[in-house]
């Protein structure tokens, strides 16, 4: 088993080609589409690189993985569609309460049916997807969304937005029916695996000026994460999440990455001009 990463500079997110050099068997997650929010304009550098990769490889795709209903980019999972037909995309079954939750948001009404139908697959935990030769198991992790998901492969899972690089700790559960006690539970669940499991992960950061990275193991998140080792306790850990989650932004491309990517990265319908547009609900 061969990964390949890609970082996408614009939103520090992190793409994987996990693939079996010897059959070419291959499985994408969680892929970007550039999106320029000032200007709306959408291009597809990160989608180039993820797609020349595997004609280059000359890789079979077998299914396009989403960790989660991201909040911070949108997915390019339609583009690698279009190029690969007959890749698959799956997400967790829990993408039905994100949908419940947002299509009133953006009212949607029947154009985002809430019942997960625009992806062509639905996970549950323990589930497992053959991909040729891989082997994916399925973990849910919910806590950071009710939809996150961790994949495990040989001996590394990728675990989206649960869990970071260790100096940078864990994801944030201030969004809708986002939880913090859940958060905990599933990485004591992810803890749990042997301590040389490879951890891949979903952003970096880079903090402190350190160089970018997303490789870790199970033993270093044990030992050192800054807001979740092995022996913290669920009290404190919840305490601190929500104490921080209070002083945080939200993502600067929560609303347009919500709204396409809860309909599988499918762009919204042209409009009668020919164009398409991206709702931003005001407040006051």
């Amino acid at each position: 088993m061969k990964i390949q990463s890609f970082f996408d500079k614009g939103t520090n997110t992190m793409t994987y080609i996990v693939f079996d050099e010897a059959t070419k068997d291959a499985v994408v997650i969680d892929p970007v589409y550039n999106f320029d929010a000032p200007s709306g304009k959408l291009t597809q550098e990160s989608f180039n690189l993820v797609k020349d990769f595997i004609k280059s490889q000359s890789l079979s795709l077998h299914y396009i993985l989403e960790t989660h209903v991201h909040a911070d980019h949108i997915s390019s999972s339609q583009l690698l569609k279009n190029e690969f037909p007959n890749a698959v995309t799956a997400i967790h079954e829990n993408i039905k309460i994100v949908q419940e939750v947002f299509a009133p948001v953006f009212n949607m009404g029947e154009t985002c049916p809430c019942d997960g139908s625009q992806f062509d697959k639905l996970l549950a935990d323990k589930d497992i997807l053959n991909a040729g030769s891989l082997e994916i198991k399925i973990l849910s992790t919910p806590g950071h969304t009710p939809a996150c998901v961790s994949f495990l492969i040989g001996d590394a899972i990728f675990t989206g937005d649960a869990v970071f690089m260790p100096d940078m700790g864990t994801g944030r559960c201030d969004f809708p029916k986002g939880d913090a006690e859940q958060l905990y539970d599933s990485l004591m669940k992810i803890y749990e695996l042997p301590e040389d499991t490879r951890v891949f992960v979903g952003h970096d950061y880079g903090p402190g000026g350190r160089e970018i990275a997303w490789e870790t193991t199970i033993k270093e998140q044990r030992q050192s994460n800054i807001q979740l080792k092995a022996g913290t306790s669920k009290e404190d850990f919840v305490t601190f999440r929500k104490n921080r989650d209070a002083q945080l932004n939200a993502p600067k491309l929560l609303l347009p990455s919500i709204q396409v990517n809860m309909k599988a990265g499918n762009l919204p319908d042209e409009d009668s001009n020919g164009t398409r547009y991206i709702k931003i609900p005001l407040s006051f």
